[in-house]
């Protein structure tokens, strides 16, 4: 018998880093050039199968909120972030600017919790290496600091988008316990 759960994840970033189209790629394996602003929140669904600590298997639902990132809607409403456990934090490696709201955008959903979520930082636009603005050194740094892990992804061509998604995933099962946990 397959164990069943429900994990809620968030995309965070300031517009125009790619949520969106991260998502797209990882759930449909598509990527579509024509910008599209996030109003409000979007929530998509993908399941994984993963493997816990004892090697059984998990079938994994996960419910990945893309959460607006407009710097006038900076304050976001906390039911958006409501169970979340995953959070995958999207800078464009392009624009400095995105990578320096970072901080923001974690302690904005880590404000009111008792426990640390999952995190995970994905510099996207790597694809775009001749115009990289943000330094690997910089992106270490903040990395530790965060205790998070670090992908450069790129949405239009997939580089390391499932392997972020996927880390995620094993992350959430191998720490099953907490809040927000059900069996289905």
């Amino acid at each position: 018998m397959v164990v069943k759960y429900n994990k809620k994840i968030c995309l965070l970033g300031d517009e125009g880093v790619g949520k969106t189209s991260l998502i797209k790629r990882f759930i449909f394996d598509q990527f579509d050039d024509a910008y599209q602003r996030t109003i409000g929140t979007k929530i998509s669904k993908k399941d994984l199968m993963v493997q816990n600590k004892d090697g059984k298997p998990i079938q994994l639902f996960m419910m990945i909120w893309d959460i607006i990132g407009h710097k006038s809607s900076k304050k976001v409403p906390a039911t958006y972030y409501a169970g979340v456990e995953g959070i995958l934090v999207v800078f464009d490696l392009t624009r400095p600017e995105t990578f320096s709201d970072l901080d923001y955008w974690v302690n904005s959903i880590m404000a009111d919790k008792n426990y640390s979520p999952v995190i995970a930082m994905l510099g996207n636009k790597s694809d775009l290496e001749g115009q990289r603005k943000v330094t690997d050194e910089q992106i270490m740094t903040t990395a530790t600091k965060l205790n998070a892990k670090y992908y450069l992804t790129s949405a239009r061509t997939g580089q390391n988008v499932e392997e972020a998604f996927t880390y995620m995933g094993k992350e959430l099962v191998l720490r099953h316990s907490g809040p927000g946990w059900s069996w289905i």
